[in-house]
């Protein structure tokens, strides 16, 4: 790992303060494909390519907003500091969920979207022992930052395997109503993976947007599709849709997790169990693709949902758990 150290930073405002430019914070930030920098200066981070970008542009305007959320990205990084700031600015939002702080796999600061101004700075005070820090971003808003300011120096985390996971609201980040404890957010703390989160609200088994990345290449996918869907007529599109994954990616090892429990159309369910099943069907045709049942991921009762249909937080963490446990059993 790279040692970034006080002769790599600008000089801040106190004694032993040090500001990160937006190269230098590049390192520490994951979940992002590529970044920009806006006119005013601050760093800006996108999980898809310009082409599927610009598809959604032309696709839905709703895909469109979401489509450069802050979902999964993460400020990961070893230090001793006991004081961490930044600038913020939310350019978009959905909902609002929050800026959140993990140390040593344990959530000890959140700073709610709803108590703050759409632009300011955010500050963290820690304990002065080596720690491994996890700084989560908004996941159903678009936020850039700028002006990291820190008090010790810190070292980039070691991530494992690079891990693309493709998903619709649940897995952009969508019911918990916290950015540190989505079920992405609770399993990758479990699984240490270097993920792109490309979910997004509203989104459907759709092969448009699957296009090569240059320069990406995922040593595994997760794909969480389906709850938008479950009532179509035909699976032509979810067929079509691991068609198109499975020839850019290859013998890429892809985990598919079927819908899980909506409690919003209880009539509805032999529907969607009759659709998982269809889509199960699907994949077994492929040997690089592996299935999660997703009813068996979240209990199907109304205390597990924000609206019993997107798990909230104690479904979020239970989905959460019960996916590394699966994937642990897999071998994924």
């Amino acid at each position: 790992m790279e040692f970034i150290g006080s002769k790599n930073f600008e000089l801040g405002g106190g004694e032993n303060d040090m500001v990160l430019n937006n190269e230098q914070l590049k390192k520490i930030y994951y979940g992002a494909y590529s970044f920009a920098e806006t006119e005013d200066g601050y760093l800006q981070a996108f999980q898809y390519s310009k082409a599927q970008m610009d598809y959604f542009a032309k696709a839905s305007i709703i895909w469109y907003e979401r489509c450069s959320a802050s979902a999964a990205k993460t400020l990961e990084f070893v230090t001793e500091a006991t004081k961490i700031s930044f600038d913020y600015k939310i350019i978009w939002m959905g909902s609002q969920d929050s800026f959140e702080l993990c140390v040593d796999g344990l959530i000890t600061d959140i700073v709610y979207v709803k108590d703050i101004k759409e632009e300011g700075t955010i500050s963290f005070s820690l304990e002065g022992k080596k720690k491994n820090v996890i700084i989560y971003l908004p996941a159903d808003a678009t936020v850039v930052i700028k002006n990291f300011e820190i008090n010790a120096d810190i070292m980039p985390v070691k991530k494992g395997p690079k891990v693309l996971w493709l998903g619709d609201s649940i897995t952009q980040g969508y019911g918990p109503l916290r950015s540190g404890n989505t079920y992405v957010s609770v399993a990758n703390r479990l699984l240490g993976y270097d993920i792109i989160n490309q979910g997004i609200g509203g989104y459907i088994y759709d092969k448009n947007s699957l296009m090569k990345m240059e320069g990406y290449k995922p040593d595994k996918i997760i794909v969480a599709l389906g709850t938008n869907q479950y009532g179509t007529k035909t699976m032509k599109d979810v067929e079509e849709y691991y068609e198109v994954l499975t020839e850019i990616y290859k013998d890429t090892p892809i985990l598919c997790i079927t819908p899980i429990w909506r409690g919003d159309n209880l009539e509805g369910i032999p529907t969607l169990i009759s659709f998982c099943n269809k889509i199960k069907d699907i994949v077994k045709k492929y040997k690089s693709v592996s299935v999660v049942d997703g009813f068996e991921l979240v209990p199907h009762l109304p205390e597990y949902y924000l609206d019993n249909l997107h798990p909230n937080q104690l479904g979020s963490e239970v989905y959460g758990r019960n996916l590394v446990r699966a994937i642990e059993k897999l071998g994924f």
